[in-house]
């Protein structure tokens, strides 16, 4: 069966972006690239469709331009093109339930230029059974790695060293599939590995807060113990990976977007659980979507 990662397709700078980081992140796992482009036939004219066309004509035109974009760039990978004609929704979570993983563009920008889901994406992220992959229209290659130096060409910038992969940990209930993806991606790219556990202040800490004192030291020692022991092995799994721990107070979602501005990724968790008004992706995962400056894995755990 062939692997592939896949990319979602609707003819914006932001889902080109993600192609492209979608064509990156197959020729670094040796898979091939599925593009997928999904229409729905109208009863009635499209006016974004061009007079002279009809609405398959513009899809198959949509769907062409990003493929001979992405194969221009990358001519020695197999580029799957996949013009699915039903909703974009179920033809995503499909392509995600198969893909490894699915990457989307941000529609937009919110808060703090993070990202500005549309309501396909956010229906995709929170029900999708794999990971999915958010990456903005700025997310080029360039941004992966550290700083171009004078003198440096642009076919020469993915010699530089990457930027961090960033992941954060929950060490009372952490869970394989999260880990293994940040590890996993951090060896493939030749990445640093930054794991970060946050925890927020005990009740009775508020005075010595005020006071500007630091948690205590029993506290601090057995989340940093903690995070360790929940790493050991994925270290002796990935002896190449360099990894750093950080513990600390304070507020994981906040947290996590600081440390994005620097990274080439940030890699969070959702759980796989229906809550009362269907799937959701959590509170940290929701912030770092909506705020993150670099593109954001959302890996699924049960």
């Amino acid at each position: 069966m062939l692997r592939y990662v896949a990319a979602g397709i609707d003819g914006s700078p932001e889902s080109l972006a993600a192609a492209h980081w979608a064509a990156r992140e197959a020729a670094r796992r040796g898979t091939g690239l599925r593009l997928v482009h999904a229409w729905e036939w109208l009863p009635h004219s499209a006016p974004y469709v061009p007079a002279g066309m009809s609405q398959r004509q513009w899809a198959e035109e949509i769907l062409e331009r990003a493929s001979s974009s992405v194969r221009a760039a990358h001519p020695e990978l197999r580029v799957i093109d996949d013009l699915v004609s039903e909703p974009a929704r179920d033809a995503l979570r499909t392509a995600a339930g198969q893909a490894e993983p699915l990457v989307l563009g941000s529609r937009g920008l919110g808060g703090l230029a993070g990202f500005l889901l549309g309501s396909v994406s956010r229906r995709v992220v929170a029900g999708s059974p794999g990971p999915v992959v958010l990456v903005r229209a700025d997310g080029s290659c360039a941004n992966e790695h550290l700083p171009v130096l004078d003198g440096v060409s642009p076919d020469e910038i993915s010699a530089l060293p990457y930027r961090d992969i960033v992941l954060g940990i929950d060490v009372g209930s952490p869970c394989d599939e999260l880990i293994e993806f940040a590890f996993g991606t951090a060896l493939r790219c030749g990445a640093p590995l930054r794991a970060m556990h946050f925890f927020p202040a005990l009740p009775g800490q508020a005075r010595a807060d005020r006071l500007g004192e630091q948690p205590g030291p029993e506290l601090l020692a057995e989340k940093e113990h903690a995070l360790v022991a929940t790493l050991r092995p994925w270290c002796e799994k990935f002896p190449e990976v360099v990894v750093t721990e950080t513990v600390a107070e304070g507020r994981a979602a906040g947290e996590m977007v600081r440390a994005s501005a620097g990274a080439a990724l940030v890699v969070v968790g959702r759980r796989l659980r229906e809550g009362r008004f269907g799937a959701h992706v959590g509170s940290v995962a929701h912030a770092v979507l909506h705020h993150a400056r670099c593109p954001v894995a959302v890996v699924p755990h049960s």
